[in-house]
């Protein structure tokens, strides 16, 4: 069959550049291979354009690969599109993406592309002039003014004037100002008081560097905020449900890091208002798309007040597409899919462009059916890392290759309950919305397992997850399951004896002290500092940090032990290049080219680790291929050795006359061993992959079919289930 190739374009010139390729990689994660050819296309912040290598999709952020792009990717130019795609995706953000630019540039290329057209797109961009439009057609928009480059840059002689519009229409302190082409939360701030409004608007105005542009300044609404997703089926529109955003304790706006980082900000779908209201927020969204020319998909962002208003203040073209977005959230409530939902969006422009009806017709006459594999996906469970185990566990989910498997979502719930769970709680954005969201009737025992499942793969962290509870279940029900048996899981869970038995092998280890909650304040007398303190027991970054002197000692072990802790490791600092390895596979491993972890305060927080934009790896790590065959060969040797199988990360440092003339030989000091590696869209373990021509769908695959053949107790190479897996 002749695919449609769909070239899904990323990045961009604008400051939400990361957010955008977050979604692009959500895109191409999640398109029908099966009817797509699926072309990744990335442009720099100045603007050139590549054909992305898909080992590069799969990082946490830009700068990890950007420096890479002119020797790895294949750069082309706007005349080439036409002859590499025949759609495009806009997943881009922002300026460039949003205001009718590219838009404007595919109609004089006269390629097909998703979205709302030049009009619609560069009047949705801007926020002066579709309030005018907004309000002249009857909608209510949050009462304001615009302050301009020239009144923000000499605002002592504005100042007066600007205060008296802001008194004439009622608004007063606090202020909501934010820049008017920008998306995102950038440069969105509350300014509590008068005197603090000039600062606050240079600060926005020039929010995109060497750019400076005009500022909103707002009323604070008070009533419920809400988001609600739009899309268009048999040329009309439809609104989603509405999600109501609850911000953070403390927090005074909803902010990027809310958004986009997991277990942050809390969202509510269907947003906890009357039906009535509900309708009421449908409707009037529909009617804004209407108004400012939007087409096939929007997200209108506004205000629920208490006397029933509905108080629109963002309007979006283009909505973002992380595994756990509004849009995805809102499509779930009727069952919807992350791949049904893009699929449909493409579908629908195709379908306005006259070329649908060819894939139809081709896919009738080969259509085949596959027997599946039931995979249950455990997600959640009650651990520190709880909201990166619901991370991992979803991007499990929506990677399963549909041809091969049926995914089957099941909550571990904090009392270590099972649930089966279905699209809607699945793309919540915490396990605390999950868990608000169970019903009786979707328990099931432990014992059920084996009757709705083929293979388990856990998607935990820590806790029972890891050490080895929930493998000796699952041998015990009979059931197949990806990773470390049970006692390689339990011993791999607790860093300190993990440490000692590879010292004992010959492997080099931090030097480390444990102590207990009973007597830490008796054995902290004579130590050297600086060090690290951090749990035996728990991972990402959890409770980790670094001790400079022994005052910070006693307040920190003090707050540690407030939790549910019974020991504290206090870890000698060491020197190095910091690096994580993934390995792969059971009687004969083989590492993945290690990452360099780049720390910005020394150690690597669970931000840096997880929140778009954020966080810096290296991959492979900037090292010369003898001293990267020697790590990964210690790689391989440990993971022998402590019985690992199936996949494991090991974070370590390197340490080599490549470095520092000090060192003059190669050495590799072990930190941990993670027998459950996070497995979020663009954790490390991808990246490596990715390196050597293993895509995340196929690298998943490879997971199951070692833990099949674990249970099996048949080991082939490696190289043959990848062989046999990406062919």
């Amino acid at each position: 069959m002749q695919k449609i190739r769909v070239g899904v374009l990323m990045g961009g010139k604008s400051i939400e550049n990361e957010v955008s390729f977050n979604s692009g990689r959500t895109v191409c994660d999640h398109l029908d291979a099966s009817r797509y050819d699926i072309i990744p296309i990335f442009q720099t912040q100045s603007g050139e354009l590549f054909i992305l290598p898909w080992h590069f999709l799969h990082r946490g952020k830009i700068t990890d690969f950007k420096h890479r792009l002119d020797g790895e990717a294949k750069q082309i130019y706007w005349d080439d599109l036409k002859n590499v795609a025949d759609f495009v995706f806009l997943a881009m953000h922002g300026k460039f993406a949003e205001d009718g630019t590219v838009q404007g540039f595919l109609e004089v290329l006269q390629i097909p592309y998703l979205g709302s057209k030049v009009f619609g797109s560069a009047l949705g961009m801007d926020k002066i002039m579709q309030k005018e439009i907004l309000q002249a057609h009857g909608i209510m928009v949050a009462k304001g003014i615009a302050a301009y480059p020239e009144e923000i840059n000499n605002f002592k002689k504005h100042k007066k004037n600007i205060f008296q519009l802001l008194k004439n229409i009622g608004v007063t302190a606090p202020y909501i100002i934010k820049p008017h082409k920008e998306g995102s939360s950038m440069g969105v701030e509350i300014v509590e008081k008068k005197e603090d409004l000039h600062e606050a608007l240079k600060r926005s105005s020039h929010v995109t560097p060497d750019m400076q542009q005009a500022v909103l300044v707002e009323e604070k609404i008070n009533g419920m905020e809400f988001s609600c997703c739009l899309i268009t089926k048999n040329t009309k529109w439809q609104a989603l449900t509405p999600t109501e955003i609850v911000k953070e304790k403390g927090a005074t706006i909803y902010d990027y890091q809310q958004k986009y980082m997991p277990g942050l900000g809390h969202e509510y779908t269907p947003a906890r208002c009357s039906q009535k209201d509900l309708k009421n927020i449908q409707k009037t969204c529909v009617k804004v798309a209407e108004v400012l020319g939007f087409s096939n998909t929007a997200r209108i962002d506004g205000f629920l007040t208490k006397k029933g208003e509905i108080i629109i203040v963002d309007p979006n073209t283009l909505t973002g597409m992380s595994p756990s977005s509004f849009f995805f959230r809102e499509a779930a409530e009727t069952n919807i899919s992350h791949t049904q939902l893009i699929n449909h969006l493409i579908e629908t422009e195709l379908s306005n462009y006259g070329m649908l009806q060819k894939i139809i017709t081709q896919e009738k006459k080969q259509a085949k059916k596959m027997k599946t594999k039931k995979i249950v996906v455990l997600l959640g469970g009650r651990t520190n890392e709880k909201e990166i185990s619901l991370e991992s566990g979803r991007n499990i989910v929506y990677k399963l290759s549909p041809q091969k498997y049926e995914a089957i979502p099941v909550f571990v719930s904090s009392n270590m309950e099972l649930y089966k769970i279905n699209n809607r709680q699945l793309v919540r954005n915490s396990t605390k919305e999950i868990e608000e969201l169970l019903e009786e009737k979707d328990k099931l025992r432990w014992h059920d397992l084996p009757n709705i499942a083929d293979f388990v793969f856990i998607a935990l962290h820590g806790g029972e997850g890891e050490n080895g509870s929930i493998q000796g279940t699952l041998e015990m029900l009979g059931l197949p399951y990806n990773g470390s048996s049970v006692l390689a899981s339990a011993l791999c869970a607790d860093k300190y004896k993990t440490n000692q038995f590879l010292a004992s092998k010959g492997f080099t280890v931090p030097k480390s002290i444990l102590l207990s909650k009973k007597d830490y304040k008796k054995k902290t007398k004579n130590l050297r500092f600086p060090f690290i303190l951090k749990p035996h027991d728990d991972g990402c970054s959890m409770m980790v940090e670094k001790i400079n002197n022994e005052k910070e000692l006693t307040k920190k072990l003090d707050l540690f032990f407030k939790s549910e802790k019974k020991y504290a490791m206090l870890e000698e600092i060491v020197q190095g290049m910091e690096l994580t390895v993934g390995v792969i596979g059971n009687e004969t491993p083989k590492a993945l080219p290690p990452s360099q972890t780049v720390a910005m305060e020394g150690i690597l927080s669970t931000e840096e680790k997880f929140l778009p934009g954020t966080g810096e790896n290296q991959t492979p790590a900037p090292l010369p291929k003898s001293a990267l065959a020697f790590v990964q060969e210690k790689m391989e040797q440990a993971y022998k050795i402590l019985g690992c199988s199936g996949y494991v990360r090991i974070d370590c440092f390197y340490q080599g006359p490549d470095l520092d003339s000090k060192w003059k030989n190669h050495n590799v000091i072990f930190l941990e061993i993670n027998t459950l590696p996070g497995m979020t869209p663009a954790t490390c373990i991808f990246h490596q992959a990715a390196e050597i021509g293993i895509k995340p769908m196929d690298f998943i695959d490879m997971i199951i079919t070692l833990g099949l053949e674990k249970n099996n107790r048949m080991y082939p190479s490696i190289e043959k289930i990848k062989e046999s897996i990406v062919s």
